[in-house]
């Protein structure tokens, strides 16, 4: 595990992960020493904590909560990267010390999390004008504000049809740019089309249609914030068919237009300023 620290604050610190375990590779304990946010930015792998399994892609959220014990492991693919917020007691009580959401373990690619990821990782490459650290409270408080209310659900399968629901996300997310629907992807698993969509379902917490529109405001998200291409052209770039349709969906998850989220990205705070609570 390659470790690389890239903020440390009084109240908040930032730490780059990247794996390099393999499948077959043997897992190990450890413990999360603080309340954390761990957006996962590239591949997958599986994590057993609180007595339950649960399955992270690329735009899912592991959630730490202190003295909790957890197991990760790579039955799929060959590592993950992550960027993991750590947050102090007083900030946590802060945001919201709220046992159903910092005890869930995980949560699935939503939308609302997704784009705040991409913006993260913008920054911890030191191309925003907007901190890591406002963004570390941003993520705290928009994940306590959309999971409150989430129950963690035991997950059943087997290790053959977790592996298949996660190599079909890796594929959706890597050919999201492509008019690609429910049958291309059950046809890439291998699996009827009525099956696919109930295991993909169970497995990752969305269906492969939300994870493929996720996947392409993800992608979007990362380019408005990284480059000047025309918003229209990034619409189409990542997959949209229909450019109202991208800015209708794109504000819904970012709750700004394209346009003004990119001028966040610059350093425009007055676009986040009630979420990120500026003093």
């Amino acid at each position: 595990m390659n470790r690389t620290p890239l903020l440390q604050r009084e109240r908040i610190s930032v730490t780059e992960f990247r794996c390099t375990a393999e499948p077959g590779d043997k897992p190990f304990a450890e413990q999360f020493l603080s309340h954390s946010v761990s957006y996962v930015r590239k591949g997958s792998f599986g994590c057993h904590c609180r007595g339950r399994f649960h399955e992270l892609v690329t735009g899912s959220i592991l959630v730490g909560h202190p003295g909790d014990e957890y197991t990760c492991t790579h039955d799929h693919v060959v590592g993950d990267e992550c960027l993991s917020f750590f947050l102090d007691p007083e900030l946590v009580e802060t945001i919201g010390d709220r046992a159903a959401v910092w005890q869930i373990v995980s949560v699935p690619p939503l939308p609302e999390l997704m784009v705040l990821g991409e913006l993260a990782q913008t920054a911890a490459a030191g191309n925003s004008d907007v901190g890591l650290d406002e963004i570390g409270h941003l993520l705290a408080s928009r994940l306590v504000e959309l999971v409150s209310d989430r129950t963690a659900k035991p997950l059943t399968a087997n290790l053959r049809d977790r592996r298949r629901a996660v190599e079909a996300a890796l594929w959706i997310d890597a050919n999201s740019h492509r008019a690609i629907d429910l049958d291309d992807a059950a046809v890439q698993a291998g699996l009827s089309t009525f099956h696919f969509l109930r295991l993909f379902s169970a497995v990752l917490g969305v269906t492969p249609h939300q994870y493929l529109v996720r996947s392409r405001l993800r992608h979007a998200a990362r380019r408005l914030a990284d480059d000047d291409s025309p918003i229209t052209d990034i619409a189409y770039d990542v997959g949209f068919g229909d450019l109202s349709n991208f800015v209708r969906s794109f504000h819904r998850a970012a709750g700004a237009p394209p346009l003004k989220f990119r001028q966040a990205s610059r350093g425009d705070r007055k676009i986040f300023q009630e979420r990120l609570a500026l003093q």
